[in-house]
């Protein structure tokens, strides 16, 4: 079964001095589930656009976007953030965690918003807080937490709903290089451990090993390996 699949994906974007530009130039790959993939390329290389668009937060100026068999730009804006919420995680560089709530509540945001009562989610939260190694600081506020603490909550997060597919926007970019390792060892392992699939973008080509599968982005061109 396919995860994630790109048929001849072009997104192109109106500039004031250029006009049109293109940061996605017909891409297209076949995803199958359970798969690791890492993304490289420079900055601009389009790399972030095309987690979005996987992701249903922007849709392409061509080509299609099919996520489990879906296609994403078929769907409403409404049913596209539905989906997204039901079955993709995501990670960000910068955590995107509330400062004044607690380690607790920032991972339970995805169910909460989902409408999910907390006794039906609150054995697996602490299960994924045991898992790195943070259940002993659920009850603090997040301004309290490290670097590499931090992005441990936002992988606790991205993952509290068992998304099939995790995206991950360079994941360790706000780390020192030993954290960096450390968490995104952690973050592939509990991809494993679960069965999902994962594609993240990192500049980093240590991480980038850890992946069954190494992706080139050069000005929006992809090239699969």
């Amino acid at each position: 079964m396919s995860a994630l699949t790109f048929h001849a994906v072009s997104k192109t974007y109106d500039t004031f001095a250029a006009g049109s530009k293109y940061a996605l130039r017909d891409v297209s790959f076949d995803l199958p589930a359970g798969r690791k993939v890492a993304i490289v390329g420079r900055s601009g290389s389009g790399k972030s656009t095309l987690l979005h668009l996987a992701a249903g937060i922007d849709v392409p100026s061509a080509g299609r976007v099919l996520l489990e068999g879906v296609d994403l730009a078929s769907l409403s804006e409404r049913d596209r953030t539905r989906r997204r919420r039901d079955h993709v995680g995501l990670v960000f560089q910068f955590f995107y965690l509330l400062p004044h709530l607690t380690v607790w509540e920032n991972v339970s945001l995805p169910e909460l918003i989902a409408g999910t009562h907390p006794r039906r989610f609150r054995d697996r939260e602490m299960e994924l807080l045991r898992r790195v190694g943070l259940d002993d600081r659920a009850g603090d506020t997040v301004q309290r937490l490290s670097g590499g603490e931090m992005q441990r909550i936002a992988i606790c997060r991205a993952l509290l709903r068992r998304p099939r597919l995790l995206l991950a926007d360079e994941p360790t970019g706000n780390l020192d290089d030993a954290t960096g390792r450390a968490v995104m060892e952690l973050l592939v392992g509990m991809v494993d451990e679960q069965g999902g699939t994962l594609v993240y973008v990192t500049h980093s080509r240590e991480a980038a090993a850890l992946a069954d599968e190494v992706w080139d982005l050069h000005s929006g061109v992809l090239e699969t390996v």
